[in-house]
Order: C-alpha cells, then structure tokens, then sequence
C-alpha cells in the first residue's frame, strides 16, 4: 500500500522501515512477517533499510501483534504527477487487483459473521482455499507495471483504488473540472465482491464506494499513448481495462460518473 501510494506521484520507492509491537516476540511470527516484507519491497524494487520491535507486555493479547511502517520515495520535480496533467479526453485505464487489498476489511469482517463462517471454513466462491485466506490475499504492488507505463510516456496521472472505492478515490488524479466516467460493464465484478454483495445485502453503490471492486490502479493516459502504455502494462504482467474517459464536469456533476451498475448484479 505504501509504495503504490508513491508511484501514482511518479515517484521511486527507495526504502521501507517497519514498526513490530508485541507483548511477547514469538521468534517464528517476527520472521513470517519481515519475510513478507521483504517479498513486498523485491516486488517493489527498494530496499528494507531497517526497522522497530518493541516487547510491551500487557498491552498486547497472547499471540497478537501491530505492525505498521513507511515507505520513502523521489522523483523528479519536473516528473511530479500532481493531478494537473489531466485533461478532458484522458483515457481511463483499469488494473485488476488481486482482491479486497487492505481496505473495507470491517464490511468483510461484519459479513463474514452475519453468515455464520469461520475463517478456516471452506471459501463459498473460490474453491481450495479457506475464507480468510481468500479474503486476505496479498495487495498487488504495481510498481514494475506503473514503471513500465511511465517509461512509454503519455501518463497523465494514477489513482490507487484504497479506502473509498472508485467512488473517492479518483478525483485524487485530476482538477476539480473534470469527471470520470467510468463504465462498471467493462470488467466482471470479481467472485469475491459479488459474493460480499449478495451475502451482506450491499448495494452496487455502496460496493464501489467501500472496495476497489476489481480495479486496484486507475491509470489516466493521453488518448495517443493507450495502445503503447495497454501494451506495456500487460508485458508487465498485468490485465488491463478500458473503463472510461475523463470529460468537463458542469454544475453538480460528480466527480466519478458509474454507468451500468447493474451489470454487477447479473
């Protein structure tokens, strides 16, 4: 999450550090989570330069753990996507996630229980894996197909699709006069989000405002560049999307325009 919140600026990840607070270290977890991490910082291309690990008896359960950590990056002042490249016309590409990522884990959380499951009980929408396992897959780092993307030229900006779904999240690539309309019958909701709206009773809305529904990356390219920057994500090893474009917004037009919502709940 950290690093791919520094390259939809243009920015490289150079480093991570991480905080680990327990009551009382268990060797074997501390290991299973710095070997996570450093996956993470291969996968993003930047170094794990150190970090915390602080014992605080009584202020931690048996067995539990907080961990948290940052990521610093640089770019080019000259390079900076600041959400002024912008323009009407842009196109709206969509990179899949690999699942919810790490945001609107309370809603999964709440309607996990509501139907009755444990977390090790078989998934109900995906075959050879247990619910927890489904639901905590790891976030997709995008940084090799961002790099990729950059290299080609015609970006004119990203948006990571965190907490506030495709609802919030990007209007945070462009100027207050724009609007993106984005076509939800572009891509198939993914098993996981459908099965969320049909056990826990959630509106397609509401869907999009809470998860990333699918599209973990929003790419905003230049209208001559798609093709090049579509090949070179998918060199990368990722699906792409057509969503959408970006037009002038009028009056009270929202920021993002969803069309064929209904396409989720067929």
């Amino acid at each position: 999450m950290c690093v791919n919140d520094l390259i939809v600026q243009g920015a490289e990840p150079l480093f991570f550090l991480d905080y680990y607070a327990t009551g009382k270290l268990s060797v074997e977890d501390a290991r299973d989570v710095v070997t996570g991490i450093a996956e993470g910082c291969r996968q993003a291309g930047c170094a794990l330069v150190g970090g915390e690990t602080a014992e605080m008896p009584g202020m931690y359960g048996e067995g539990d753990y907080d961990l948290a950590g940052f990521a610093v990056g640089a770019v080019e002042r000259a390079n900076l996507l600041d959400g002024t490249q912008a323009a009407e016309g842009d196109v709206l590409l969509g990179i899949a996630s690999s699942g919810p990522h790490s945001n609107g884990l309370s809603l999964i959380r709440r309607v996990i229980e509501g139907a009755g499951l444990d977390y090790a009980a078989p998934c109900p929408f995906e075959s050879g894996r247990t619910v927890g396992e489904a639901m905590l897959t790891p976030t997709k780092i995008y940084i090799a197909a961002c790099r990729a993307a950059l290299a080609v030229g015609g970006v004119n900006g990203f948006a990571h699709i965190t907490g506030g779904g495709l609802v919030e999240n990007p209007p945070r690539a462009f100027s207050p006069d724009l609007a993106a309309r984005i076509d939800a019958a572009a891509w198939t909701l993914p098993p996981v989000f459908r099965w969320l709206a049909e056990t826990g009773g959630i509106e397609a809305r509401e869907l999009a405002r809470t998860f990333n529904c699918g599209i973990g990356m929003l790419v905003i390219a230049a209208p001559e560049a798609v093709e090049d920057i579509t090949a070179a994500l998918s060199d990368a090893g990722e699906t792409v999307y057509c969503l959408g474009a970006l037009e002038a917004r009028a009056g009270d037009t929202p920021s993002v325009i969803l069309e064929n919502l209904a396409s989720w709940s067929r």
